[in-house]
């Protein structure tokens, strides 16, 4: 017998995430941007006034103990799903220092469910989940200073 090697499918490319990578690339006047997610690896690359997409299948991601919450910055705020902060304050991930957080990574929520708190002169704010959806990222610490339209979170 033979031993047949298989041959992953393609992964789906989603052609938002490209649109949003080149409208990045020429905000930030960038000559490429690449983005991997899982095993799909999308290399957006801008020569004078035109767009070339690669997509390529990506090798194994190395194992890291950091949280996956490391989106770039201009990647997570034009991301559609972002939750940003309504103001400047400190962003609370738990009610208090011993409970449990709001949300997690895979968390199901609800429109209208509380996902944090920011504190701003001396006042907690709830900040609800504005749809109905997974929370796919965190990109904010307990405890960390946020400005106003800053990525939170992500709803996917």
């Amino acid at each position: 017998m033979t031993d047949k090697k298989t041959v992953p499918a393609p992964a789906r490319i989603d052609p938002h995430l490209v649109e949003t990578l080149g409208e990045i690339a020429k905000r930030l006047d960038l000559s490429e941007i690449e983005v991997t997610q899982g095993e799909l690896k999308i290399k957006v690359t801008r020569q004078g006034a035109a767009v070339l997409v690669t997509p390529a299948l990506a090798a194994p991601p190395p194992v890291s103990l950091a949280p996956p919450a490391a989106w770039p910055e201009p990647l997570a705020t034009a991301h559609p799903g972002a939750v940003k902060s309504p103001m400047v304050g400190t962003v609370y991930l738990r009610p208090a220092p011993d409970t449990p957080p709001f949300v997690a990574i895979g968390s199901q929520v609800k429109s209208g469910d509380k996902i944090l708190l920011i504190e701003a002169m001396k006042t907690f704010n709830e900040i609800n989940a504005p749809r109905a959806g997974t929370i796919t990222a965190i990109l904010v610490e307990d405890a960390q200073p946020v400005e106003f339209d800053q990525p939170l979170v992500i709803i996917e």
